[in-house]
């Protein structure tokens, strides 16, 4: 079958190509991937950027997110028909975009450069809130049983390493392995909020947001730390337990806070994206 014009020209040299860091507010979208009949962020995305730089040859990130996950820095990157000034896409896209999507930076790549390919870490931040909150709704699960971190943390310590998580993600059998190395992984308190956080060369559909489910049953203690050890020797909860899935914690609490790059500085000490009061 012969190459589409498209493809031609992105094996071709000096394919105009720039790396994008993106945040955005995922309440109102279908997550990040373009869909045909849903809003989504990179529709949005390539919307904007069409209308600033012309043909958009390639946009792709670094993480599909899900319905309703932010993203503090998701990493895109974006091939186009003709040069354009970084300064000016920066500019004018994110006078296209609407007001719940931002774009940070935008930089000049190799043509080479893929953000998901070329990534050597994610990470996730997911804030749990101890009280009911009228301006952090949308970023935060109101967990309303009281959460002793403390189990939290050495049900937590457990997760570093190589694991397999199949029993901790969706559909297992769509994944190429259910392997994942976990580089770190913490628990910790800021006021009225539980922080938790998990950085791995990659992740699988709904496993953050598993892990926390579980997370939050062992501080409410409805389950023992040794239980999520138990999952990641794919051994059953115990009997009269709902299932992992039931447990699953929402997509309003869960933020891509960081992609890894080669040479990139040290991910600073864990703080909230957005901090809630006592």
């Amino acid at each position: 079958m012969p190459a589409s014009p498209v493809s031609d020209r992105l094996h071709n040299a000096g394919v105009p190509t720039y790396r994008l860091t993106v945040e955005y507010d995922g309440t109102r979208y279908r997550g990040w991937q373009i869909q045909k009949n849903a809003r989504t962020v990179a529709g949005e995305l390539h919307r904007a950027i069409a209308g600033v730089a012309g043909e958009v040859l390639e946009l792709g990130g670094a993480g599909r997110t899900d319905a309703g996950v932010h993203a503090l820095a998701q990493t895109a990157h974006l091939r186009l028909a003709r040069k354009i000034d970084p300064a000016k896409l920066w500019r004018e896209v994110n006078d296209a975009l609407p007001a719940d999507i931002g774009v940070i930076a935008v930089s000049p790549e190799s043509e080479r450069f893929h953000a998901r390919h070329a990534a050597v870490s994610r990470t996730y931040l997911y804030q749990i809130c101890r009280r009911k909150s009228a301006f952090a709704k949308r970023c935060v699960w109101w967990v309303r049983r009281p959460l002793d971190a403390g189990r939290m943390r050495e049900a937590v310590s457990l997760l570093e390493g190589k694991h397999d998580f199949a029993l901790l993600c969706e559909k297992p059998d769509d994944a190429t392995s259910t392997l994942v190395v976990v580089d770190s992984a913490e628990v910790a308190e800021d006021v009225a909020l539980i922080l938790v956080r998990l950085t791995a060369s990659h992740f699988l559909w709904k496993m953050v947001r598993r892990l926390v489910g579980v997370l939050v049953r062992v501080g409410a203690g409805e389950l023992r730390p040794s239980d999520l050890d138990a999952l990641l020797r794919l051994q059953a909860l115990p009997a009269g337990t709902s299932s992992v899935a039931e447990g699953t914690a929402p997509p309003s609490g869960l933020f891509l806070e960081r992609v890894t790059y080669p040479g990139d500085r040290p991910i600073p000490p864990i703080a909230p994206a957005f901090p809630v009061r006592d």
